[in-house]
């Protein structure tokens, strides 16, 4: 049974990332664990420059509760890549991300994953209600999933 197509077409929003030297692994191709640096640095690059998230002083944090990427083909540096975002599932405190791994300008994934963020209080660390800033950054990214 061959994996499902990621497509390019099916993501809201890319983020671009350039692959760096350290990346690659001893077979010469970008080590899995990388690719979970890339899918937090995507997620966290627009909830800051699109949900206007304060990561130094506000009082909201998202916590990864759960992840895993499903890996189709190779990428290595120096490829420069861009990170698809979408959003699955939006709760009142939680959400799940959607992510995929294009190599510049290719429209299949090479890479495919998902994460999912609680967002807590900074302070307690206590589950709380999403902010409508965050909140409306996020349903832009919402997609609809057949049942």
């Amino acid at each position: 049974m061959n994996p499902p197509e990621h497509l390019r077409r099916d993501y809201r929003h890319f983020q671009p990332i350039t692959t760096r030297w350290h990346d690659n692994d001893v077979y010469g191709h970008v080590n899995n664990v990388t690719y979970y640096s890339f899918f937090d640095s995507a997620v966290n690059t627009y909830l800051i420059e699109v949900g206007g998230l304060d990561i130094h002083h506000g009082s909201v944090v998202g916590f990864v509760v759960s992840s895993s990427c499903d890996y189709f083909a190779s990428i290595a540096f120096p490829e420069r890549i861009e990170i698809g975002l979408r959003v699955g599932k939006l709760g009142n405190s939680s959400v799940q991300y959607e992510l995929a791994v294009f190599k510049e300008g290719e429209h299949v994934a090479c890479a495919a994953g998902r994460f999912v963020h609680v967002f807590v209080d900074r302070s307690s660390n206590r589950p709380m209600s999403i902010p409508e800033n965050l909140r409306a950054a996020l349903t832009v990214l919402l997609v609809e999933h057949a049942g």
